[in-house]
């Protein structure tokens, strides 16, 4: 009853706005409005007030109004919805992020926070305030999730009481294998504060008692599917299954969407969601508007594809009285399309403000991240190109043949990320030519030694960049402080790794030891602070040198494919 006063006020203003009595905000006229729920579109207008919808084909001869705005007879949709996105892993800070998704029509994202509260370390609580702070301001609604790996139980709890966290984030599925406490008690804080539990369930890796597990403690959503198979174990178990498109699959993507139009699964047990993207590639193809694109090109009904990536999704965590559909009482979070099947976002209010037109933001949010900015600490002073040269895990009896470590670029499958392979061994050296292909070398490196230990390294050959000299090397706070380094020789990697130990995280492209495209992250080391414009040439720069060096990118830019690196990495146990 505390806001019993508020309440009072706001449906007395609104039965007077429908009388005439006072002014609406905004009447958006000559839609085309789609009605997800009776799956219909009608000719039609919407009515905005304290930026929700109040009416739909109100009584323009009674209601009065601030502005109106023509529709041109485009279609009307929800605004769209990110199911699961890492809000701390695409390289941009929140407002950068916005002038990204918001011109693509996106309005709403659930967001992982772990990598970013993992990176700040015993500041992670402090850090996760400074990166909320304004949220509220931000072109897009953010609803967040506690880390449910990578960081302390603590850190867990302290995020659980933040505003705008509303449940526990994607849990470490291999580790509860092992029966981790720590796991244990991150899922009782979930569960204890009434909030939502995201699974990263990871149906290729898991026994069959984990995949039982993980629905029966109240994980209430999986994003980890990669195939037909993968989709019908979630489905049977009870998940809302979240279809992913992001960083390093490419034809992930498609392979799921076929499932659906071949198995005819109802569309109401999938949202979508980008879980890792790269701002380059939203500003190419698109965010959600680009997967219903595809899934209505592949054969998926326009209005279902677009229930997953709206209704579904605002539903799958109980927030459909509040976004999702264009009916009274949502927020006016509208999109205006050319079509239904290939989504065109020509306008886009949040809130009923027009927040964006013909794919440019119109208003950049002014939100100053400088203060999360941290100074470089250096680990790499006494590293020796000696210790990144690729040895043998095992010699042929003949001494013809050497076994070493393949890596993979991640997105192909997890099985498939990590192999141990035969290739030539010559006068003692290793001859990186697997399958009559010449790949590059690829070093795992730690930044800071365990005391007097010695340094982790771990070194093999690597698919996904290929460049015919030189060196790039990305560095990756969380949840442990390690560098990825490709090239072809041990000084010129050692080289450039020793010029990225002077940032505080990033990504460097060297050529005899000069750097050629830098890329700093220096907001804790895992977001840039530098407007969107800044930051996409900064990644195309380095795109572009390596294309100098001989490589050939396609999809992702290279600094994103070789960030998500680093989850495979902790994955399956190659970082301490």
């Amino acid at each position: 009853m505390a806001d019993f006063s508020g309440h009072y006020q706001h449906v007395r203003t609104v039965f007077d706005i429908l009388q005439g009595e006072r002014e609406a905000d905004l009447l958006l006229r000559n839609l085309s409005i789609l009605d997800v729920h009776s799956e219909t579109v009608f000719q039609g207008s919407i009515l905005v007030y304290d930026e929700r919808i109040i009416a739909l084909d109100p009584d323009e001869s009674v209601v009065r109004v601030r502005e109106v705005f023509d529709g041109e007879g485009l279609y009307a949709i929800p605004g769209l919805i990110d199911a699961h996105l890492h809000f701390d892993a695409q390289l941009a800070h929140p407002a950068a992020f916005g002038e990204a998704i918001v011109p693509s029509g996106t309005t709403t994202i659930f967001a992982e926070t772990l990598d970013f509260a993992s990176a700040a370390g015993d500041e992670a609580v402090e850090a996760a305030k400074a990166l909320f702070k304004d949220y509220d301001k931000l072109p897009y609604r953010v609803y967040a999730f506690a880390p449910g790996k990578k960081t302390s139980v603590e850190v867990t709890e302290a995020m659980l009481q933040m505003e705008p966290v509303i449940g526990l984030g994607e849990l470490a599925h291999l580790s509860y294998m092992t029966g981790n406490d720590d796991d244990f008690r991150k899922s009782a804080l979930g569960r204890a504060n009434g909030g939502y539990v995201n699974s990263h369930w990871g149906v290729t890796a898991l026994p069959d008692m984990l995949l039982n597990y993980m629905p029966a403690i109240g994980a209430h959503n999986n994003h980890d599917v990669w195939n037909e198979a993968d989709i019908e174990k979630s489905l049977r178990h009870g998940f809302h299954t979240q279809i992913k498109f992001g960083v390093g699959s490419p034809e992930v993507i498609k392979t799921m969407l076929r499932a659906l139009v071949k198995r005819r699964w109802p569309a109401e047990n999938f949202q979508l969601c980008a879980d890792n993207i790269s701002v380059d590639r939203v500003l190419k193809r698109g965010h959600i508007d680009w997967v219903i694109s595809l899934a209505v090109e592949m054969g998926l009904n326009p209005i279902q594809a677009i229930k997953m990536g709206t209704l579904y999704a605002a539903r799958s965590f109980g927030m459909d009285h509040d976004f999702g559909s264009l009916a009274p009482g949502r927020y006016a979070d509208i999109v205006l399309t050319d079509s239904l099947s290939k989504i065109n976002p020509r306008y886009v209010f949040k809130g009923g403000e027009l927040v964006a037109k013909d794919r440019t933001l119109l208003k950049p949010v002014d939100l100053d991240y400088s203060g999360m900015v941290k100074e470089p600490r250096p680990g790499l002073a006494d590293l020796t190109p000696g210790e990144l040269d690729l040895t043998p895990l095992e010699v042929s009896a003949d001494g013809s043949r050497a076994k070493v470590l393949l890596f993979d670029v991640y997105g192909r499958g997890h099985l498939k990320f990590a192999q141990e392979v035969w290739v030539p061994f010559e006068n003692g050296v290793v001859v990186p030519v697997l399958d009559g292909v010449t790949l590059n070398r690829i070093s795992v490196v730690q930044r800071y030694r365990d005391g007097s230990a010695e340094r982790h390294v771990v070194n093999g050959l690597f698919k996904g960049v290929s460049i015919e000299r030189g060196a790039v090397s990305t560095f990756w706070p969380a949840p442990s402080a390690y560098f990825v380094v490709v090239g072809a020789d041990s000084a010129e990697m050692c080289g450039n790794l020793k010029q990225l130990d002077t940032f505080v995280g990033g990504c460097i492209v060297t050529e005899d030891r000069q750097v050629k495209a830098e890329l700093p992250l220096d907001i804790y080391g895992v977001m840039a602070d530098m407007p969107l414009s800044e930051l996409v040439d900064a990644t195309r720069t380095i795109d572009a040198a390596l294309a100098e060096l001989g490589h050939h990118n396609e999809g992702e830019p290279v600094v994103n494919k070789l960030l998500t690196l680093f989850i495979s990495l902790d994955r399956f146990g190659f970082m301490r």
